[in-house]
């Protein structure tokens, strides 16, 4: 082995340890980094060719790997907009300058645009709610800055909605009748000529928000045979609140309910709701679909209209599924925009960049986006952060060994070093 190439692979060897302490002192200084992977240098030699009884010392390569793929610890916090990934996946960020990567680091905040945004000052994207929550799975296509602010009042037109009732089937049919649709479409009929068998009334929203209380009749016209009248309440005698109307029916169409004598149930050939129009709103339509005829008093079990009056934003909730809605002053919700989240097939390959962040490579291999839940993507937890994955102990462990092998090299240029000027003083 020559005196040089002695020198030479001592000094690989140092630089060797040297990265591996580089990535010691990375790590322990990232260990309460959010989201930060731990990085290893691992070590292959370089063997040259030895001939006859002469050694030819060859190297060590030191070889970076990055432990992206490994979970690290949730910890809880008190904000609504820190996120913490629970399982895989990964979110998926852009800088300034529109650029696209990923990373775990889900500390986001609000900023003044209402955008999140995390701590080394990547902006978290997604899928808005009112453009489709469609996730495009092989590319970034679709993906816009998420926020978690919205402003002003909403109010949602009433479209549906469902009454859960029983009509007695012990009570008498209107054998003459003038049936609350019939006085409708019957200008001789009087209001006292008007019989029905029992009513209740639900609350629809127009477009403005402004309530709309329709007055549902229901009139036994023939043995397991039933009609049902809707009537704009605002059109009511104020005298009795009901009877005479100023208007008609608000039905279009009659709707006759005809059940089954052996099961109480709506038999296949019966209608099963009823449409609406709502007064500056849209057509509401109530599933009927569930109403009983039973040997038992009338009554409504639930009802239930969707829509709202207008209302201001309380709140806003982000769900493991990574749906953020709207919680308005009045306990209703809206969904505002969906978390993109994305996967790679090898994600220890990512290639890491400033900011906590990882941008893909070919070694990673194609990425994957979806929502948080499918396709083993792992859940979003609000309030909580995922903390390094570093564990101090092993880098400290680590750290006293390759110093004492850095050491052990220099120990090893020293001699070479030593070696090298006896055989300059043998010119002497």
């Amino acid at each position: 082995m020559s005196l040089q190439g002695m020198m030479r692979t001592s000094s690989s060897g140092m630089n060797a340890q040297a990265s591996r302490l580089s990535s010691i002192s990375d790590n322990i200084s990232n260990s309460s980094t959010t989201g930060y992977k731990g990085s290893s240098v691992s070590f292959s030699d370089l063997v040259l060719s030895s001939t006859g009884g002469s050694y030819a010392s060859g190297s060590v390569n030191a070889i970076t790997s990055y432990s992206i793929s490994e979970q690290g610890a949730l910890t809880s916090t008190t904000s609504a907009t820190d996120l913490a990934i629970k399982g895989s996946g990964f979110f998926v960020v852009k800088d300034s300058g529109g650029s696209i990567f990923l990373t775990r680091d889900g500390s986001f905040k609000v900023d003044s645009s209402g955008e999140l945004v995390n701590s080394s000052g990547f902006t978290l994207l997604g899928y808005s709610s009112t453009d489709g929550s469609a996730a495009i799975v092989n590319g970034f296509s679709g993906l816009v800055p998420v926020k978690a602010t919205q402003s002003g009042l909403q109010a949602t037109p009433s479209t549906s909605g469902i009454v859960n009732a029983n009509i007695d089937s012990r009570a008498t049919a209107v054998t003459t009748p003038v049936t609350p649709r019939d006085i409708g479409s019957n200008p001789a009929s009087t209001v006292d000529d008007v019989k029905y068998t029992n009513s209740t009334s639900v609350v629809t929203y127009d477009s403005l928000g402004n309530a709309v209380q329709v007055d549902l009749y229901y009139t036994k016209t023939a043995d397991n045979t039933w009609q049902v009248t809707a009537f704009n309440h605002a059109d009511a005698s104020s005298t009795s609140g009901s009877f005479p109307y100023s208007s008609g029916p608000m039905e279009t169409s009659a709707v006759n309910l005809v059940f089954d004598p052996a099961t109480g149930k709506l038999d296949p050939s019966s209608d099963k709701s009823i449409t609406i129009p709502i007064p500056g709103g849209e057509n509401v339509t109530l599933d009927l679909s569930t109403t009983t005829q039973f040997a038992y008093k009338f009554g409504v079990s639930s009802a239930k209209v969707d829509g709202n009056a207008p209302s201001t934003i309380s709140s806003v909730s982000i769900g493991q599924d990574g749906k953020i809605s709207a919680v308005y002053a009045n306990g209703t919700t809206k969904d505002l925009y969906q978390i993109a989240m994305a996967k790679v097939q090898s994600p220890d390959n990512l290639t890491p960049v400033s900011g906590n962040a990882f941008a893909l490579s070919d070694a990673a291999g194609t990425v994957v986006v979806g929502f948080a839940g499918d396709s083993n993507f792992g859940t979003i937890n609000a309030y909580q952060l995922e903390q390094s994955n570093v564990d101090v102990a092993t880098q400290l462990t680590d750290m006293i060994e390759s110093q004492r092998s850095y050491t052990a090299n220099s120990k090893v240029f020293q001699t070479a070093s030593d070696l090298m000027d006896v055989l300059v003083n043998l010119k002497r």
